[in-house]
């Protein structure tokens, strides 16, 4: 093999295991991105589910307390002539 060929196959090589680094970069900050994505989603949902889960007794109360006054305006209506 003459000087030339092997000074283009060194430099070639070079470049395939530099562009084989950036690959591996490039993937690992993929993955990266993709479980921050997850993480960020099941916190979103995570929290939306604890907030009714809190909130949830004075819905409940809302929801007697129209049912109740819904029931009251319906005997008046009845009273009224």
């Amino acid at each position: 093999m003459d000087p030339e060929s092997k000074k283009l196959l060194e430099e070639t090589f070079a470049l395939a295991e530099d562009n084989n680094k950036i690959l591996h970069s490039m993937r690992r900050s993929m993955r990266v991105q993709r479980i921050m994505s997850v993480l960020y989603w099941a916190i979103i949902i995570g929290s939306a589910v604890g907030a009714y889960y809190f909130i949830q007794p004075y819905i409940d109360q809302m929801m007697q307390l129209y049912g109740s006054a819904s029931d009251v305006l319906k005997n008046f209506k009845q009273f009224s002539p």
